[in-house]
């Protein structure tokens, strides 16, 4: 069974439309979430070609209980074109490039209805997933995500956004910390689910570390551009048995405390109180939903 809820799609893989190792690579990698991308990974002049190879391969990686994401061009581009290939492979999400505005969002949300009526889906059955790599698109996600109630998720752009920001671009990411933390905050404001941007480096080690500094800032999910990071990265964002454990202490003793009449109980030189127990109710509950997924 795809993963429904967004919070539990850890990783989501981008790869190319029209080179088919690529795809086997993809859907062997456990990632969460794959992404064939129609925009930045598959150059004009195979795009026609990646839109004959979609039904086939989306149906392939269903199959394999992927949540199967298609990435397509602007509307004001060759979205139209992406969208008559890929609507009747029936993709779970639909995500949208340089997303900057609530009126993108309306008019991808009426092109979707469209082709869900014409292909026979539920009206409504198709995510849109904004991808926000402009400063304009993180500081305007909260007006985006209004845009559609399709919208459950929205993914941090790395690469567009350094470059939008005349940022120099590092393996320590320190150039786009403002944004991560903002975007982080503006998609829990707006009740979606933040997906972090790729690191974009080849080394498996960076990526893990990027990815546990995400979580420590809120994400649960993270963008991925290389399959062998997959497995680090998902390690990362689901919860150890030692954390596990810790969060069962935590929740053991404050309730023990309360039971006594005491408002606070220490544990482990950390004075609990009720957010820090309720944080450790949620991180206990997270590993059982993570571990009833595989």
């Amino acid at each position: 069974m795809p993963i429904a809820d967004p919070d539990l799609r850890r990783t989501w893989l981008f790869g190319p439309g029209a080179d088919t190792d690529a795809h086997d690579a993809m859907q062997q990698s456990g990632a969460d979430v794959l992404i064939v991308d129609l925009e930045d990974f598959t150059p004009p002049s195979r795009r026609d070609e990646a839109r004959r190879a979609l039904a086939t391969l989306v149906q392939r990686w269903r199959g394999a209980g992927r949540i199967t994401t298609v990435r397509i061009n602007a509307l004001d581009g060759d979205g139209p074109a992406d969208l008559a290939a890929a609507m009747p492979a029936r993709p779970d999400v639909v995500a949208y490039p340089m997303a900057a505005s609530a009126a993108q969002m309306q008019a991808l949300h009426a092109a979707l209805t469209h082709w869900e009526g014409v292909v026979g889906i539920p009206s409504g059955a198709t995510e849109i997933l904004p991808v926000c790599e402009t400063a304009l698109g993180v500081v305007d996600v909260r007006v985006i995500a209004g845009g559609s109630p399709r919208i459950r998720a929205a993914l941090l752009g790395a690469e567009d956004l350094a470059a939008d920001l005349r940022a120099e671009r590092r393996p320590d990411a320190e150039e786009l910390d403002h944004a991560r933390r903002r975007f982080v905050l503006e998609c829990r404001a707006a009740a979606i689910e933040p997906i972090d941007a790729p690191y974009t480096f080849s080394d498996t080690e960076g990526a893990m570390r990027e990815a546990r500094y995400a979580r420590r800032l809120g994400y649960q999910c993270k963008a991925v551009v290389r399959p062998e990071h997959v497995g680090a990265i998902n390690a990362a964002l689901t919860p150890s048995d030692e954390e596990v454990h810790r969060a069962t202490a935590i929740v053991h003793d404050f309730e023990a405390a309360r039971a006594r009449g005491e408002e606070r109980v220490l544990v482990d030189g950390l004075w609990v109180e009720v957010p820090t127990y309720r944080n450790a109710k949620r991180l206990i509950e997270r590993a059982r939903r993570l571990s009833g997924q595989r």
